[in-house]
């Protein structure tokens, strides 16, 4: 049976996907991947299947496996995203089609989990896939971004997939320091981060979390380079984590994190920004330890947020941090980043007319946007670490939104109403 072709034997999408995931569970987590592939060989008649992901930097994929095959060097063969079917994809979340010189048709469908996209299904087809092949594959995909998700914890395969070059001791503990998602979609915001480590580290980190009734951010940039930067970002990291997930306010985070540093910091210090947002009415409130100033794009206008400027977490002590209010509204984009987006050699990056140029992108295409021009102002060595979180804050009054596309389903999903 061809790629094109359904018959009554075929399950349907349900059992489909069940299979997908019973099978990849069944395997090794180093070989889940290759009992996907192989399954849509078989069902899709495919002449090839495989999964390509994405590198720490996103500007590159990394073919992980094909059925039956898993290359695996000291480093990564990386593809260039740019002017690629797999960039198409990936900006638009969307699959695409493309015939061959060979006769076959090529698919490439995005894996992706809640904006966060972690890379891309291939196939090869006989023919050109009709209505339900195109679902199915489209399923399969999805299923696989959690198939990565859940066997990534149990084997190095997928970090090594993601490595295109070797790590340094302190940019492997910086990797370890950010979230598993660099992107998270919801009804409210679509949140992303992206970090480009210096010729030597020099200790960013970017954070975010969301609970029931908040989210909450955080960007820290550690004094120095190398090992002893890293280190002082996993204390004050460490000491702003603990003191969250035990309740504490943004007050007490900062306490927490400078309190860390005073103790076992030696004299280091580390510049922050802790962002808290109410998801339940949309009340959002911050802290800023000697950080550069976030910027806000709002009706087609980029300003610098100036706050008040409490000093670095471990100067001085004590210390007693002041929250303030940030003025957050639906249609908002939040840009925060390190002084490394500021250096010297990126003074020809004009980042406010950048931002405004970048604001259809998605934030996870913006902030790798805003991270590769740094970079290649700086001719592909930056002095210092740079790192952007982008947040678009979509309003509370948003209930409902496609997690892969970022499209608002509120008003096609609700009854029309008075007022509304």
């Amino acid at each position: 049976m061809t790629a094109g072709q359904t018959d009554g034997s075929r399950p349907g999408s349900a059992s489909t996907l069940a299979g997908t995931l019973e099978a990849a569970e069944a395997a090794s987590p180093v070989e889940s991947l290759d009992v996907v592939a192989r399954l849509l060989k078989e069902r899709l008649g495919a002449a090839s299947v495989s999964f390509l992901i994405t590198d720490f930097s996103g500007g590159s994929v990394v073919r992980l496996g094909a059925a039956g095959t898993v290359y695996r060097g000291e480093t990564a063969w990386r593809i260039a995203l740019r002017d690629t079917l797999y960039d198409d994809v990936i900006r638009s979340q969307q699959p695409g089609v493309r015939d061959t010189d060979t006769g076959m048709v090529r698919v490439v469908a995005p894996v992706t989990n809640r904006g966060d996209a972690i890379g891309v299904l291939e196939l090869f087809l006989p023919s050109t896939p009709d209505t339900e092949t195109m679902r199915e594959i489209g399923e399969t995909a999805h299923a696989l971004a959690y198939i990565v998700i859940a066997n990534r914890s149990f084997t190095d395969v997928y970090q090594w997939g993601r490595r295109t070059r070797p790590l340094s001791l302190a940019a492997e503990i910086q990797h370890r320091l950010l979230p598993a998602s660099l992107a998270c979609e919801a009804a409210q915001f679509a949140v992303a981060g992206a970090l480009e480590p210096a010729d030597h580290v020099g200790g960013d980190t970017f954070d975010y979390v969301i609970d029931r009734d908040t989210m909450q951010l955080s960007v820290t940039d550690a004094m120095g380079h190398d090992v002893g930067a890293a280190l002082l970002a996993t204390l004050v990291l460490g000491a702003v984590r603990r003191a969250r997930r035990a309740g504490a306010d943004l007050q007490e985070q900062a306490r927490h994190a400078h309190e860390a540093l005073r103790e076992h910091g030696r004299a280091g210090y580390v510049t922050g920004q802790l962002l808290r947002i109410s998801l339940l009415d949309g009340t959002t409130e911050f802290v800023n330890a000697g950080h550069p100033w976030p910027l806000r794009l709002r009706d087609g206008k980029v300003k610098q947020i100036v706050p008040e400027i409490d000093l670095p977490f471990g100067v001085l002590n004590p210390r007693t941090y002041r929250v303030q209010s940030l003025d957050l509204r639906p249609g908002d984009r939040l840009v925060m980043l390190t002084d490394g987006m500021l250096e010297r050699n990126a003074d020809s990056v004009d980042l406010p007319d950048l931002i405004l140029r970048t604001r259809a992108l998605h934030p996870r295409e913006a902030a790798r946007t805003l991270i590769g021009a740094i970079v290649d102002a700086s001719d592909g060595h930056l002095a210092d670490d740079a790192t952007v979180m982008c947040l678009d804050w979509h309003g509370v009054h948003h209930s409902q939104r496609d997690a892969a596309t970022g499209a608002d389903l509120t008003d096609a999903s609700l009854p029309a109403t008075p007022g509304q």
